[in-house]
């Protein structure tokens, strides 16, 4: 495995990109409205950020499973994340997640890294994520190909979302470097697949013993840029 790239200039068909984690800075654009959530349930008292954490183990838990869309597994897991903290708590408050969407923000290097790849690669994302709502998310530029869970019918962690983008890419899967930030998701889907991953990890986590070892580790979606031939 190689955590420098600066001695390597691959130059790839296509480009992609997992879109919450890794370009948009999920979890600091919805803690506000997670802190509502557990305002409105009465939980004033449980910490927002390991509520986080516990709801989204559960929603990976359940991209495994048969298909339910994101917002549906989104509710379920909330149900489920209440019930975890010892609270009862409406599983429709999950919609003030969902109203969050359109105020999400972009890490700062994002704009940037993407401009200047796109002047010789082509870029696509690939979310665990319904239409609508990466539609309301602002990334603030169109993607050459576009992949989601509802387009595929599945999640990335069994690989369906990645056989889709594999099959839409209009290239070899040797010609697609992916770079994501969730070693659950992006690196259990993609890497038995073969395909040539980039583990973006911003919060300086630990790899996990029990997942595939990704080809490249960066801190940042800009430090691609010492990875590929620009």
């Amino acid at each position: 495995m190689c955590h420098e790239a600066r001695q390597t200039r691959l130059q790839p068909a296509l480009i992609s990109f997992d879109v919450f984690g890794t370009l948009i800075s999920v979890r600091e654009s919805s803690y506000g409205a997670f802190e509502r959530i557990l305002s409105d349930a009465g939980a004033h008292h449980v910490d927002v950020k390991a509520f986080w954490e516990y709801w989204e183990h559960r929603n990976i838990a359940h991209y495994w499973e048969p298909y339910r869309t994101y917002r549906e597994i989104c509710e379920l897991s909330l149900e489920e994340t209440f019930a975890h903290f010892g609270h009862t708590g409406e599983s429709r408050l999950i919609n003030r997640y969902f109203d969050a969407f359109p105020r999400f923000f972009l890490y700062d290097d994002v704009l940037h890294t993407l401009d200047r790849l796109s002047r010789r690669y082509r870029l696509a994302v690939v979310s665990n994520i319904d239409d609508d709502l990466l539609s309301l998310t602002p990334l603030r530029r169109e993607f050459d190909v576009v992949c989601t869970a509802q387009r595929a019918q599945g999640y990335k962690p069994d690989g369906a979302l990645f056989r889709y983008l594999i099959g839409h890419a209009g290239c070899a899967r040797e010609e697609i470097l992916h770079a994501g930030q969730s070693q659950f998701t992006d690196l259990v889907g993609g890497k038995p697949l073969g395909l040539t991953i980039a583990w973006i990890n911003r919060r300086k986590v630990a790899l996990d013993d029990s997942v595939p070892r990704p080809d490249f580790i960066f801190g940042d979606v800009q430090s691609l840029g010492d990875l590929v031939a620009l």
